[in-house]
């Protein structure tokens, strides 16, 4: 599992706080707060990770691919 600095950790605790309160008018806690993150972080954050990697590499290709076709493009007529 992926572990956050305690600054971003912090930061995304208050927002599920907020989104809580809001939402729902639920005033979860520091335990409930970071239950919830750690169920999320848990159930998602493998799936979010493997996703951002194919997304990356879809970048890539397509990057590689026009790189390609700029390289050829750069080729003088021999005649």
């Amino acid at each position: 599992m992926y572990s956050f600095n305690e600054n971003d950790k912090k930061v995304m605790l208050e927002e599920i706080t907020y989104f809580f309160k809001e939402e729902f008018d639920l005033d979860l806690g520091i335990i409930g707060t970071d239950k919830i993150f750690d169920f999320i972080t848990e159930l998602m954050g493998d799936r979010i990770y493997n996703k951002a990697l194919n997304d990356a590499m879809k970048f890539y290709k397509k990057y590689a691919e026009e790189m390609e076709t700029d390289f050829y493009a750069l080729f003088k007529d021999e005649t």
